[in-house]
């Protein structure tokens, strides 16, 4: 994909007016990298990796991001990275107000920056765990480029998607309704979610695991309830939350609970 940028030049002594200067700019990319497992890229995915001049990937300051990790396979030239670290991780709460003005403003320089490689005609391909538009922090630099340059998502394997698969865990079945909720909702709102739907998936476990263990437990999911952490990743674990001793739960982890519809 290219733009065009249009160029007003001064008029000649002849009158010649103004001149149309096409110039090819660069292609925002957001690369689904899957849920952990470098096998679970797609074959376009790993296109846009082995061509793309800047490789884009968030982090914590002085970490390596999951995203990052996953594409170490093709990631052999430290030229072309471009880490963004974020300024807070689980410093503050998400709605703080010092978070919040921290986070836009992360996003605003970051944009700024990458407007300049793609200005300069340069592909920017924004390395996304999972799918690039669901939860993910491409959307907020998608959101603020993608009325001044062209875009191309790339779609991937949902973490969801594949702690289920590696759960052996069919999630729906027949009319089921599947409900995604983030653990850091308050917990009479994950009540009322619950009590209107046949299968659900808790995300951003960390330290909310012991409300979303009393929440199940009073909406009668608990025994129905499977824990898994790190899915299709090193250190993978998978476990009825039922069973599981402890309220610890780190960030790559989430709570499956399969519904129980229609089968022939």
């Amino acid at each position: 994909m290219e733009g065009s940028v249009r160029v007003d030049a001064p008029a000649d002594p002849d009158g010649a007016g103004e001149a149309v200067v096409s110039q090819k700019t660069g292609t925002l990319y957001g690369v689904g990298m899957g849920p952990g497992d470098p096998d679970y890229l797609t074959v376009k995915a790993m296109r846009v990796l082995e061509r793309a001049p800047v490789l884009v990937h968030f982090c914590k300051r002085g970490k390596r991001g999951n995203a990052r990790t996953i594409a170490d396979a093709v990631m052999r030239d430290p030229a072309r990275e471009f880490p963004l670290a974020y300024p807070y991780t689980t410093e503050l709460p998400p709605d703080h107000p010092d978070y919040v003005a921290a986070l836009a403003g992360f996003y605003d320089e970051a944009s700024d920056r990458l407007a300049d490689h793609l200005g300069a005609g340069r592909d920017v391909a924004i390395l996304s765990e999972g799918d690039p538009f669901f939860y993910g922090s491409f959307m907020h630099l998608w959101r603020r480029l993608k009325d001044r340059f062209p875009v191309e998502v790339i779609p991937g394997v949902t973490g969801m998607s594949g702690c289920w698969t590696r759960a052996g865990t069919p999630i729906t079945w027949g009319d089921d309704v599947l409900t995604i909720l983030p653990a850091t909702l308050p917990r009479a709102a994950l009540v009322e979610r619950l009590k209107g739907t046949d299968a659900a998936v808790i995300m951003k476990l960390g330290r909310h695991l012991p409300k979303v263990r009393g929440v199940l437990a009073e909406t009668g999911f608990l025994d129905r309830a499977v824990y898994v952490e790190r899915g299709t990743m090193a250190g993978e674990r998978v476990i009825p939350l039922a069973q599981k001793p402890d309220d610890s739960a780190p960030y790559f982890s989430m709570v499956l609970v399969p519904g129980e519809g229609r089968r022939p």
